[in-house]
């Protein structure tokens, strides 16, 4: 069966045109939309980068990878379905064994590391900056590096102590344990 022409009757049986109806999308999709936010994040960021030295730049980069332990909007969560490579995550982290984590964590990374998820992080990023809570220059940072898709330090962690704290091993940012 033929899909309905646009001024047609959907075949969901409606009793709709299908240019009204079901799954006709409109404009660009998320995805695109979290894609061009975070390329209009580059520009700002690299003019902010651009006047620290590079043993500047290491440093700003190591408090990068702390903003998920300064608040829980940094997390990135795990899928609510358990599957084997997120189980196997949180064994690891449970265990403290870092080979294991490292090892684990690329396949939950496929899971969960989406543009939507990085347009996310990225606006948390704005928010904590905007609001004083981190400087500008781990800001510029972590909104360069979020719109990298191969870099993946800052989504790694938020990752691990999204599920560190899921786990009841890893504080929230207030200092509460949470009961799994």
């Amino acid at each position: 069966m033929g899909t309905a022409g646009r001024n047609e009757r959907c075949e969901c049986g409606s009793g709709r045109k299908a240019k009204r109806c079901c799954g006709v999308q409109r404009g660009p999709s998320e995805g695109d939309l979290a894609r061009a936010f975070l390329a209009s994040q580059v520009g700002p960021s690299a003019r902010v980068l651009r006047s620290f030295p590079g043993d500047e730049l290491d440093d700003l980069l190591a408090e990068m990878i702390d903003l998920p332990c300064l608040d829980t909007s940094m997390h990135l969560p795990l899928p609510r379905l358990l599957t084997p490579d997120v189980d196997r995550l949180l064994v690891a982290i449970e265990e403290g064994d870092l080979d294991e984590i490292d090892a684990a964590l690329p396949a939950v990374l496929a899971r969960v590391d989406t543009p939507v998820a990085r347009a996310r992080l990225a606006r948390a990023v704005i928010g904590l900056r905007e609001r004083g809570r981190i400087d500008p220059g781990v800001a510029a940072v972590a909104l360069f590096e979020l719109a990298a898709p191969k870099l993946q330090s800052l989504v790694s962690s938020a990752v691990v102590h999204a599920a560190g704290v899921a786990l009841g091993d890893v504080a929230t940012p207030s200092g509460l344990l949470v009961a799994g």
